[in-house]
């Protein structure tokens, strides 16, 4: 826990920051977005997690700041939104946002909660939700990836990026498998370009990988020098040598 968590905002470029948003120091924010059409209008993620050396995976606490907030003064001032999504008592996680600037009312969310998962739209720039699908494969393991992105020109068109990255053609109601297998590479982040959404970019455990033709093929990620390290040691060498084992070997 500490006092450095929350929304900080800079309007000078960066060399000045305010703490603009804040609840408790066990409360940390994500995804901050602005609404595609008007940069007054910012929304933030706010979740309690926290991840000790001696835990398998992650400490989600159940906090009733956990959730959704907008600001219509370019963050001056906030509030939570979000009717229709899970809350505290769903044991709501965290949430991940996605906008559609080809129709700037529309955003998704893909939740994670422990009654009430799942892929949620909004068309009132995020005052009211409805869930779209509740397929574990696109909301599960919460907290570790949370991503969705809508197509720039097309807002049906909805990428979520988790084991496997899946594709909707429909808003969310169906996903087909776009990038990996089953129990594959652990997809994060997504990018697309806004002046050409074939181009996207798909970042995983091992890297990025790149495609220029919406997803007929991709660069390699055997080109960087990207690694995680579980566990390092040392050997009795002068000077010492050390010795790291990668994520998933």
């Amino acid at each position: 826990p500490n006092e450095e968590r929350g929304v900080f905002r800079s309007t000078d470029g960066g060399a000045t920051w305010q703490k603009v948003l804040y609840t408790d120091a066990n409360t940390g924010a994500m995804d901050v977005t602005f609404d595609p059409s008007n940069a007054q209008t910012v929304y933030a993620v706010l979740w309690a997690a926290r991840q000790a050396p001696w835990e398998v995976s992650g400490s989600f606490l159940l906090s009733a700041n956990n959730g959704l907030y907008k600001s219509t003064d370019g963050g001056t001032t906030w509030r939570k939104v979000g009717a229709g999504l899970p809350s505290a008592p769903d044991g709501l996680g965290r949430i991940g946002l996605g906008m559609a600037p080809s129709e700037p009312a529309r955003m998704y969310a893909i939740v994670g909660a422990t009654r009430g998962g799942g892929l949620y739209r909004s068309d009132d720039r995020g005052e009211h939700w409805s869930v779209v699908n509740t397929d574990p494969r696109i909301w599960g393991r919460d907290g570790d990836f949370n991503e969705v992105k809508a197509d720039p020109r097309n807002a049906d068109v909805v990428y979520v990026a988790n084991v496997v990255t899946w594709k909707s053609t429909d808003g969310g109601r169906t996903f087909a498998g776009w990038r990996g297998a089953p129990g594959g590479d652990d997809y994060h982040r997504l990018w697309i370009n806004p002046d050409d959404p074939r181009i996207i970019v798909n970042a995983s455990d091992q890297g990025a990988v790149i495609t220029l033709n919406g997803g007929e093929t991709w660069s390699s990620w055997y080109n960087q020098p990207t690694a995680q390290f579980y566990h390092v040691i040392t050997d009795n060498s002068f000077p010492y040598r050390v010795y790291g084992g990668q994520q998933e070997s």
